[in-house]
């Protein structure tokens, strides 16, 4: 009885459907026994009974159309398993889970921790993610090249706290140490006898959404030439000899060139609904993707959604200074045009603390510049993307993977298919996420307001009496940074003129309280 009795809780929205049904039979009994009734009745009375009729019938009509879409609505939420919160099932639904098996196919193309953002908000839409992972260096530095798989494979889990436990779990015997992702890769791939299967077999046995493929099983070096014809053969050195020379890239390579792309690759690109690149470093884990035979051409032949995630900062001794169109501009310049039809890019604000943090280690906001990207026919989606985790800036999951579905749900919608299963999870699970990503803005907003030295009544807030010395401490250091950057700050007068106004407030408050208080200490 009291699973019977969940359907008519005030979160199912059945009892509305219930009561216009209810309405509708009334009014439609109400005309007909009029006319069995009545002997003789006249114009007025005749179309009374008309107009009561057809509204009743047509409520009732659309009453039963709403239950049942509710009832589709409910029976997807609640056989969602992937909420970790949720306890409990209403057992008395019975649905085809395939629906998520169902869903759209989307591959995301990167490295690090943008793709992993990315596949960390798309797993929640659908089980159908493929993603296609930069794997330097294979095969001489074997551990270390494995390490953005495995994150990969943390964040398409279920629960990605115990996975990442569980695989970053350290098992030492004397002086050495190895994990445990390491241990099982090696011997999955001695028992299997293929890497790419090795890791195929990981969506079983450790229960993951969707799967993870190396984009070549072959070693390969990701290689750099700058603009004065330095050539730096290794990626983690690029950074640092941009920097020295002061020189830009002017091209990614990867060596030796006569790689080959790893089985799975072509197919899941050539069957994906969306390919998503980046965000991520995008000389040396977006662009060297591109780059093995075969994978740039399949991407321009797909009639997928080619939607690239612009990075939140640039990044030191790879895009200093680079705009939003320069980004795009070196991922078109290596892999032809036609690469990406959408372009996602983050409007929201960001606590000028954390700005000044990586203005510090040489790196800056993304300018949108944005009449260059419509220039090049690609079509921009702006969206608050940016949220602080353990104090760095990072890509809000959910924010990105709605941008993405959102252009799914409206193709569908396109074609008609608003009546589709698929359709209705989609729109059903874009609802849910707004409103969480509606909450956590408003929470961010409260934050920035809070970040304000001085609010209307003069009194100073209490982030700023929390963080008062941190703030002075990140605006000397400011003026004279730890390293040598070579770029040009694009916002260097803009930040100055509102830490002058700041300062200024921030000393008024001072003489303020020091006429009040002549024998006070500052």
């Amino acid at each position: 009885m009291k699973k019977f009795l969940k359907w008519f809780k005030s979160e199912a929205k059945i009892k509305r459907w219930i009561l216009l049904i209810l309405v509708g039979i009334v009014l439609v009994c109400y005309g007909i026994a009029q006319i069995l009734v009545t002997d003789e009745m006249s114009i007025k009375e005749l179309i009374k009974i008309i107009i009561c009729f057809t509204i009743g019938f047509t409520i009732t009509v659309i009453g039963i159309i709403c239950i049942q879409k509710r009832t589709l609505e409910m029976l997807v939420q609640e056989s969602d398993t992937r909420d970790l919160k949720r306890k409990e099932n209403v057992s008395t639904l019975i649905f085809n889970k395939k629906v998520y098996d169902q869903g759209p196919k989307v591959v995301v193309i990167g490295g690090g921790s943008g793709l992993n953002t990315v596949l960390r908000g798309l797993k929640n839409y659908t089980d159908n993610i493929t993603a296609i992972v930069t794997v330097s260096d294979y095969g001489e530095t074997t551990i270390s090249a494995m390490d953005d798989i495995k994150d990969s494979l943390i964040a398409l889990s279920k629960d990605e706290e115990q996975m990442s436990k569980l695989l970053n779990f350290k098992m030492s015997k004397g002086s050495r140490s190895i994990k445990f992702s390491d241990l099982y890769f090696s011997a999955m791939e001695e028992v299997i006898g293929n890497f790419t299967e090795s890791i195929e077999e990981a969506k079983s046995i450790f229960n993951i959404t969707g799967r993870v493929l190396p984009v070549t099983l072959d070693s390969i070096k990701i290689c750099a030439e700058l603009e004065d014809g330095t050539i730096i053969e290794n990626k983690e050195k690029i950074p640092e000899i941009v920097n020295k020379k002061v020189s830009k890239i002017h091209r990614i390579y990867v060596s030796p060139t006569n790689i080959r792309v790893a089985p799975g690759v072509i197919d899941a690109i050539k069957e994906a609904d969306s390919i998503v690149i980046g965000p991520g470093s995008l000389y040396t884990n977006v662009i060297p993707n591109l780059l093995v035979p075969g994978v740039s051409k399949a991407i321009r032949e797909s009639k997928a959604f080619k939607v690239y995630v612009s990075n939140i900062m640039t990044e030191f001794g790879q895009t200093d200074n680079y705009s939003l169109s320069e980004h795009i501009n070196a991922i078109i310049e290596h892999a032809g045009n036609k690469i990406i039809d959408y372009c996602i890019y983050d409007t929201g604000e960001i606590i000028p603390e954390y700005i000044r943090k990586y203005n510090k280690e040489g790196s800056d906001l993304v300018e949108p510049d944005v009449a260059n990207v419509k220039g090049m026919g690609i079509k921009l989606i702006q969206r608050n993307l940016s949220t602080i985790e353990n104090d760095t800036i990072r890509h809000n999951p959910d924010a990105i993977a709605t941008a993405i579905v959102e252009l799914i749900c409206d193709d569908l919608k396109f074609n008609d298919m608003q009546n589709n299963a698929q359709f209705y999870m989609l729109d059903t699970r874009i609802k849910k996420t707004s409103k969480k990503i509606k909450a956590q803005q408003k929470r961010k907003s409260r934050l920035i307001k809070e970040y304000k030295p001085v609010r209307k009544n003069g009194k100073a807030s209490k982030f700023y009496e929390k963080y008062n010395e941190r703030i002075e401490s990140i605006r000397t250091s400011g003026k004279k940074p730890s390293k040598p950057v070579r770029a040009r700050r694009t916002r260097e007068k803009e930040p100055e003129k509102e830490e002058n106004i700041k300062d200024k407030l921030v000393k008024q408050i001072r003489r303020n309280r020091k006429s009040k208080k002549p024998n006070s200490k500052h």
